[in-house]
């Protein structure tokens, strides 16, 4: 009786063990029923449906990875970036291995300024793909913006040793080697760049801005002229000019050249500030016209309103704008006394 019943026992104990595998496994294949659903809803660009989908999926089977991956996806076209970090994160929780959900995480963190955020997931993307251009590059850029430079310049070399045709990393290289002051090794990145695609105005721009830097005057003139060839409405190739014959103090051209970069963008404080000084010197020669020298006060006012942290052009403002009478000066003129 007792064998009996211990061995009948253990039937019970087997079936109902078989039966929650059973059930497991009919989830499973339900949940990826749903992502499939999901994933041609998804391909049709039927989002919500999709959503809906996918959301099933994950009440069927919470740690199906791919599920809360493709709902981050549906959230990041949507523009609900907030929904689609949660998502992606929680794929990853569930699937640390996962390259793409990796990408995805970092590349919305750094649109979303989380910055350091991002660095980590980058991190890890180059840790699964060490190998991948872009996450080294925008690693790179991560660093680059919060100020850690000798990384940024790290990530940016693997990224060259990765892809050494591609001339992105060589140009994110020449803009750090220029933020720390070292021009010979910007120019050699800059030309880099160039020699793989010479069709890069912004890069020649840099690159005469560099030029500037040593104070080569004709090397920087001809990388500008070059760049605005290339795009003649681009209006820091203007600026840069117009440094150039500043310079060398050929200040028509110069002032023609700011003109001309405002024209193309109204909303540039070192153009204002340019041309108030030229205005200004104008003005020193020719001390009886006062409204030269209005119009340079006019163009510093400007500038500082773009970009009010300008002490010097604070203290050319206050230098040279005309003396005030204040009330009591009108006063003691009137009664005949010295003011």
């Amino acid at each position: 009786m007792m064998a009996n019943r211990g061995g009948h026992l253990t039937g019970v104990l087997t079936v109902v063990l078989a039966g929650a595998g059973g059930c497991a496994e009919i989830r499973h294949h339900e949940a990826e029923r749903y992502c499939a659903r999901g994933q041609e809803l998804l391909e049709s660009n039927r989002l919500e449906e999709a959503l809906a989908e996918f959301e099933a999926a994950t009440e069927m089977e919470p740690e199906l990875a791919v599920a809360h991956s493709q709902i981050g996806v549906i959230y990041r076209r949507m523009g609900e970036y907030a929904q689609a970090i949660e998502y992606f994160a929680k794929a990853l929780q569930h699937d640390p291995r996962s390259f793409p959900d990796s990408i995805n995480l970092a590349q919305l963190y750094h649109f979303t300024k989380r910055i350091h955020d991002a660095i980590q997931a980058y991190l890890h993307a180059c840790d699964l793909r060490p190998n991948d251009f872009n996450a080294q590059l925008n690693l790179g850029v991560c660093y680059w913006e919060v100020g850690d430079l000798d990384q940024a310049i790290e990530r940016y070399q693997q990224a060259v040793e990765i892809d050494p045709d591609s001339p992105h990393a060589y140009v994110n290289l020449g803009i750090v080697y220029d933020a720390q002051d070292k021009y010979y090794e910007a120019i050699h990145a800059y030309k880099q760049a160039l020699e793989r695609d010479n069709h890069q105005p912004a890069t020649l721009v840099n690159l005469g801005y560099t030029y500037l830097n040593q104070d080569r005057i004709k090397m920087a003139h001809l990388s500008l002229e070059q760049a605005l060839r290339l795009d003649n409405g681009l209006p820091s190739a203007h600026e840069g000019l117009g440094l150039c014959y500043f310079r060398t103090h050929e200040f028509d051209r110069a002032e023609e050249c700011y003109t001309t970069a405002l024209a193309h963008d109204p909303h540039l404080p070192n153009s204002y500030a340019f041309l108030g000084s030229i205005n200004m010197l104008k003005f020193m020669e020719t001390p009886q016209d006062t409204t030269v020298r209005d119009r340079a006060l006019e163009y510093w006012h400007r500038s500082l309103e773009l970009k009010p942290d300008q002490p010097k052009v604070r203290r050319l403002i206050a230098k040279y704008k005309p003396k005030q009478l204040t009330p009591n000066t009108i006063l003691l003129t009137e009664s005949g006394k010295s003011p």
